[in-house]
């Protein structure tokens, strides 16, 4: 027990506690880790406004290279299509040429014509930038009709791989020579509305695309191709061609 002298000696005396200055110093850096230590700190600030710079130029890098990748690879094509014939020297090809298909009665329809396209870029929508036309016949049993169509516009094209076949081009240039698939909407001259598919086969297409063409007339599909005949020196039909312009 405290003596009363011995507390009167001690009245006016402020004890200094030095674990208590311990204890909130300790809080102190538990509450703020970066309490005493500014100098790491500005380094860490640094090294990720760095990084944040290089990611930065990355990313614009990265978007730039893809941007030029769909230009190149996502331009409109300007094409056009011919129903061709062959001629010599060699096996040259020229516009003006006729090719047929039979429907499921095998009545024939045959077309001559030619005309030009814009393809969308991706080649995967419609286009009304369209050219051209030719002359229609139609052989039945009961006789045989014929007239005028003209193309209006371009459902889808489908470029395929093949190189230019022949020896000659009195179309284009044979480096723009292109196989593939063009399905065209056209009007006859007698009112009726139809389709008209034109496939190529050049050299190296695969044997699953097919040489020719088919065609509806109103309700009427003239789905069965007719196959290339005769050569060069002879009576020649049913060859189509596709050039870029």
């Amino acid at each position: 027990m405290e003596s009363e002298s011995g507390a009167r000696k001690g009245e006016g005396k402020k004890s200094v506690n030095f674990s208590a200055d311990a204890n909130r110093l300790s809080e102190l850096r538990l509450m703020h880790p970066d309490f005493k230590r500014p100098a790491r700190r500005n380094s860490m600030g640094a090294k990720t406004r760095k990084i944040s710079r290089v990611a930065g130029v990355s990313l614009a890098l990265l978007l730039a290279i893809t941007f030029s990748s769909r230009l190149a690879h996502g331009q409109a094509q300007h094409v056009r299509w011919d129903i061709v014939s062959l001629s010599l020297p060699g096996a040259t090809v020229n516009p003006g040429g006729e090719a047929s298909a039979k429907d499921n009665l095998g009545n024939t329809l045959t077309l001559m014509g030619s005309g030009t396209f814009v393809a969308p870029a991706g080649s995967g929508g419609t286009s009304s930038a369209v050219t051209g036309g030719g002359t229609w016949t139609l052989t039945t049993a009961a006789g045989t009709s014929s007239g005028a169509y003209a193309v209006t516009g371009l459902v889808r094209w489908e470029e395929a791989p093949g190189t230019f076949p022949a020896t000659a081009d009195n179309i284009g240039d044979p480096a723009n020579f292109r196989s593939g698939l063009a399905v065209l909407r056209i009007e006859y001259s007698d009112g009726s509305h139809g389709v008209l598919a034109v496939s190529c086969h050049g050299a190296g297409t695969p044997d699953k695309v097919f040489e020719g063409i088919t065609a509806s007339k109103d309700y009427v599909d003239y789905w069965n191709r007719v196959a290339p005949s005769g050569t060069p020196a002879t009576t020649n039909a049913n060859r189509t061609a596709f050039h870029l312009e």
